[in-house]
């Protein structure tokens, strides 16, 4: 029998592609398709979670990047190793000695291409379908999206002004038996809450009691107002015995350098790093080793401290600027706790004098007011709370924020 022979005229059936079932498990972000909305003329975003790009110092980063390519050419522009190009893990290890990590070596992280990279690889290397992770109620969207890529229940824990509850975390902990627990102890997002210190110590505790890993997220933690918030979970577990094996710790230097560059890192124990390489190898090698070397000359520079001397004197202002703007606006219409840090103020509409309070419903108002900002619905993996909203203050100047206030004021009167 001939074989059969296909014309190049010959039309073969259409079918459809046969995706992963995994991604039935997340959803367009209704976050991404506000974006959309967003080319209008004139709006005024406190949508966007990134930091200003003129805070960036790209003096600094300039002349890092030009030292790079006059002192070490050969190793910056050759593939590297998965685990991190060595002068930036010294680099790194010195950086977070000096926020009270004691004795720290470079072999303890490993670099990421960003902190997302970090939470993938976690998500890779701790959760199969059907394990429960406990996050905050609410909290980074990107994570309950990632978490659930991979399969994983996502449970939600209660949030208050001073961060995470521990005993409601402790009795979510009991009831699941989670693979690990995500929190944003420091100026979190979207919320801006941030753990007490006492409550850090009750967390720590409850890892070590319950043998749970503790996924602390630190973007943010640089970016206080005034006084310094408390160690962050890595720096304090040293005063926990038992804890420190039970904690991995997620840090980016997106937030206070330049997210283009994508370097962040993960501390965890050993055990769980040798198995973050391994993935990460099969993911993407490496991270950039020109931005990898680019990002060590700059911290090696010195010029860190000032840097973030003038980014929280900037965004301090603005943050006070939009609290005070939200209350002369929109007064008793809304409840929020003013940000000590961070990118972020939390809002809850209260419905005072019959005024809306689905910020869903909102939102579309404001962009015809052309102003944009987030609704909370997103960030919460559980009982979602119709009636918040994230604005953040990072990218709008004063003038901006208090028009974009006003201009929200006037969508809420309807």
């Amino acid at each position: 029998m001939g074989a059969t022979v296909f014309h190049p005229s010959t039309r073969l059936p259409s079918m459809p592609l046969a995706f992963a079932d995994r991604l039935n498990n997340v959803e367009t972000s209704a976050i991404r398709e506000l974006f959309k909305l967003l080319g209008k003329p004139g709006i005024i975003s406190f949508a966007g979670g990134f930091p200003d790009s003129a805070m960036f110092d790209v003096a600094g980063i300039r002349a890092a990047s030009e030292r790079v390519l006059a002192e070490e050419p050969g190793a910056a522009l050759q593939y590297g190793a998965t685990e991190g190009y060595q002068p930036l893990r010294e680099q790194l290890a010195t950086f977070m000695q000096g926020k009270g990590v004691a004795g720290l070596a470079p072999e303890q992280l490993i670099v990421t291409t960003g902190s997302q990279q970090a939470l993938d690889l976690l998500g890779k290397t701790m959760i199969d379908p059907g394990d429960k992770v406990i996050v905050e109620g609410p909290t980074f969207l990107a994570t309950i999206q990632c978490f659930r890529l991979y399969g994983a229940e996502v449970i939600s824990a209660p949030v208050d002004g001073e961060g995470v509850q521990p005993d409601a975390l402790e009795r979510l902990i009991v009831e699941h038996r989670p693979k690990l627990v995500y929190l944003i102890p420091t100026f979190g997002n979207p919320s801006g809450a941030t753990l007490s210190l006492e409550r850090r110590k009750r967390v720590l505790e409850l890892a070590a009691r319950h043998q749970v890993l503790v996924v602390e997220d630190d973007p943010y933690g640089d970016l206080y107002f005034g006084e310094a918030p408390p160690a962050s979970l890595l720096a304090l577990s040293a005063q926990v015995p038992g804890s420190r094996e039970w904690l991995a710790h997620c840090g980016s230097l997106s937030k206070v350098l330049s997210p283009g560059l994508r370097v962040g890192w993960l501390i965890a124990p050993p055990e769980l790093l040798a198995r973050a390489v391994m993935c990460k190898q099969f993911s993407d090698a490496h991270t950039s080793t020109f931005a990898q070397a680019t990002a060590a000359q700059y911290l090696k520079s010195g010029a860190m401290p000032a840097t973030l001397a003038h980014v929280r004197t900037v965004y301090a202002e603005r943050a006070q600027a939009m609290g005070d703007a939200l209350r002369a606006e929109l007064g008793d219409a809304v409840e929020f706790v003013q940000p000590r840090g961070g990118l972020f103020l939390w809002v809850r509409l209260t419905g005072a004098r019959g005024q809306e309070r689905d910020a869903g419903a909102l939102a579309k108002r404001a962009i015809d007011k052309g102003v944009a900002f987030v609704p909370g619905t997103p960030f919460f993996s559980q009982n979602p709370d119709a009636a918040t909203l994230r604005l953040s203050f990072a990218t709008a100047d004063v003038a901006k924020i208090r028009e974009g206030v006003a201009r929200l004021g006037q969508a809420l009167k309807g």
